[in-house]
């Protein structure tokens, strides 16, 4: 049996200026979710959980928690863009174009915008991705800039986390 290791990520040395990935998951996001998200973060705006007052609104129905919809397609984004990353170091420009809904699905699409090796730290870089999010329709939701510190290839953290698996007797 020959083991294939799966995807590790990207090492500031797989990065160029202009690369985009489609990141591969969508998620579609439910009304619990969204409640569960909106007790969790303390956030009272009743625009997230009262169905009644949403009705009210200019939108006809409950929104999506904004920072709910940034955590996501920050999530999505995490295999192709910061698997490998020391720190995020911001988010900037956060846009919400158009608003999320429950039941709407979201995915995510990443473009290099710069890199530069970091100069505190010689194993490492640093790294700005352009991300945007769509809904089920193509239209864009939420788009931000990161920052990221991410480590050179030669100096990740030691692999091998997996366990050794026993041989079954």
């Amino acid at each position: 049996m020959t083991l294939k290791p799966g995807w590790q990520g990207r090492f500031y040395e797989d990065f160029e200026i202009g690369d985009v990935y489609q990141h591969p998951l969508g998620r579609t996001i439910t009304e619990t979710d969204n409640i569960w998200f909106t007790l969790l973060t303390m956030n009272p705006n009743q625009l997230h959980f009262n169905r009644e007052y949403g009705k009210r609104t200019e939108f006809g129905r409950c929104l999506v928690d904004s920072t709910l919809t940034l955590a996501i397609v920050t999530g999505q984004s995490v295999a192709d863009v910061s698997q490998n990353v020391i720190a995020n170091l911001g988010w900037d420009e956060v846009r919400l174009p158009h608003p999320v809904f429950n039941g709407d699905t979201i995915y995510a699409v990443s473009e290099v915008i710069d890199k530069r090796e970091s100069k505190s730290r010689p194993y490492a870089g640093i790294v700005k991705v352009r991300t945007r999010g769509v809904n089920q329709d193509g239209k864009v939701v939420i788009s931000f800039v990161r920052t990221i510190l991410v480590y050179k290839r030669d100096h990740a953290p030691q692999r091998g986390l997996f366990p050794k698996i026993e041989e079954e007797s």
